[in-house]
């Protein structure tokens, strides 16, 4: 055993150096490789520290798991990227609860029914049942939300906060009743499974689509923390370990993305942001809007001198990186300068453009998030705009009644000319019009992203 923790440390090691990695676009790739090496030595350790093993179903698992994850990898599309994320965090939280529960059927219930109990080991189960389960609720409806099986809105009924309140205290007094008491121990543990997947259910179906990078990222810490939890269960220090690391960075990434939407996590779950509203532009107010060619929107790029590109989900719809990527290209042969634009929450998973940009092999230098790349647009010629919404919506400065006050955007508004690419005027994630596409300042083309950038490389051409 201590010969397996020292490979658990060298594992634990790879882990932390492949997340540091991560934090970059251009050592991602060597950190996800160096942290998926790490888990093969953990699992390797795993396999041989632990006697009595049936190695036929391990391989056989081995086997299916990878040939549905292979799948994913070659059929899922970026634009379906965070659907398989919420995916795999569901998959993370219910393997864990499986095995907490396999553990409380083979090990916990017996020694209990036969007079001995164990605290510490029911108080982990118990846990890990809880998170785990729900965690793969709670991701499956994230699923449902990003895939349009079920509507995007925040789904809100009366008393819903009152109703999450009383299965928070029946959860808790299940958990209790299961650790402390020997009577109808069964019944307690059936009791924290079914309360725990109603509450992953009713706690995400009223968050709507602006929310959805941080539900993401805080359903990959729950996935972490039931890994964690049933790693005490195991006393499995690799998982334990790994468990821990991926609760933190998840809990870390959470608080980056509230503070990129300068909401707490709280109002995150309760604000219901994404409801149908008026939002920001008043019924009485017409905005101007001026609908310009891609030759008219190519010349005004001739006349300027420094670009910078703010990616939105509509670029990732449209499977527009390549080509955004060809404009920059030629934009920079005719000596102009071309930076990008990323906010925090553009998209709907975190680092979402990031990855869209980097598999059209975007340099890594261009790419600028909001803090750096803020003071450059009152220097900018033209931003051109393909598929964001809210994160470049003005009203998030001034208007107390808007769902997205306060929130850090981008502000594309201070450039010369705000050029905003779009397929049509319908409002983004958050459910409110933005008072951008009305300014003086800002031209829009209207059209698929792809189709509108291939039009506009080959008017840039032609003049």
């Amino acid at each position: 055993m201590e010969v397996s923790n020292l490979f658990y440390v060298l594992a634990a090691v790879l882990f932390i150096l492949g997340l540091k990695k991560l934090s970059h676009p251009k050592t991602a790739r060597t950190g996800n490789t160096m942290a998926a090496v790490g888990m093969l030595i953990a699992i390797i350790t795993t396999l041989v520290a632990y006697g009595g093993i049936d190695y036929k179903l391990i391989a056989l698992g081995v086997i299916i798991g990878s040939i549905i994850g292979g799948t994913f990898a070659v059929k899922v599309k970026m634009t379906g990227m965070p659907q398989m994320v919420a995916l795999f965090n569901g998959f993370g939280g219910g393997a864990s609860a499986l095995v907490a529960a396999a553990e409380f059927y083979t090990r916990a219930a017996p020694e209990v029914l036969a007079g001995s109990t164990d605290h510490f080991l029911l108080s982990t189960i118990a846990i890990s049942v809880f998170v785990g389960t729900l965690t793969i609720t709670g991701s499956f409806i994230a699923f449902a939300k990003l895939q349009g099986l079920i509507s995007g809105q925040p789904i809100v009924f009366k008393g819903q906060q009152v109703f999450n309140a009383l299965l928070a205290l029946a959860l808790i007094a299940s958990g209790a009743g299961m650790v402390l008491s020997s009577d109808n121990i069964m019944l307690h543990f059936l009791g924290l499974v079914v309360l725990a997947a109603v509450l992953g259910v009713t706690l995400t179906i009223p968050i709507g689509g602006a929310d959805m990078p941080v539900v993401i990222s805080l359903l990959n810490s729950y996935s972490g923390v039931a890994a964690a939890a049933t790693g005490f269960v195991l006393m499995n220090n690799g998982l334990i370990i790994s468990g821990s690391l991926v609760g933190a960075s998840g809990l870390i990434l959470t608080n980056i993305m509230c503070k990129g939407m300068n909401r707490s996590l709280a109002n995150v779950i309760f604000g219901a942001v994404g409801l149908k509203q008026e939002g920001s532009v008043s019924p009485g107010k017409q905005m101007n809007i001026k609908s310009y060619s891609t030759e008219e929107a190519a010349m005004i790029l001739e006349a300027a001198d420094k670009v910078i590109v703010v990616p939105g989900y509509g670029l990732a719809v449209a499977q527009a990186q390549y080509a955004v990527r060809e404009v920059a290209d030629y934009l920079e042969e005719m000596g102009k300068t071309v930076l990008y634009a990323i906010h925090p929450v553009a998209g709907r998973m975190p680092g979402h453009m990031n990855v869209l940009l980097a598999e059209a092999n975007v340099p890594y230098e261009q790419l600028k998030d909001l803090d750096e790349i803020n003071p450059e647009f009152e220097d900018c010629d033209v931003s051109i705009v393909l598929g964001a919404n809210d994160v470049v919506n003005p009203a998030a400065r001034h208007d107390t009644s808007s769902p997205i006050y306060g929130m850090p955007i981008l502000d594309v508004d201070k450039s010369r000319t705000v050029m905003v690419n779009k397929r049509t005027m319908n409002p983004g994630f958050a459910g409110i019009q933005n008072e951008l596409f009305g300014f003086d300042n800002t031209i829009m083309v209207f059209g698929d992203a792809k189709a509108m950038l291939t039009d506009l490389l080959k008017d840039l051409k032609d003049l």
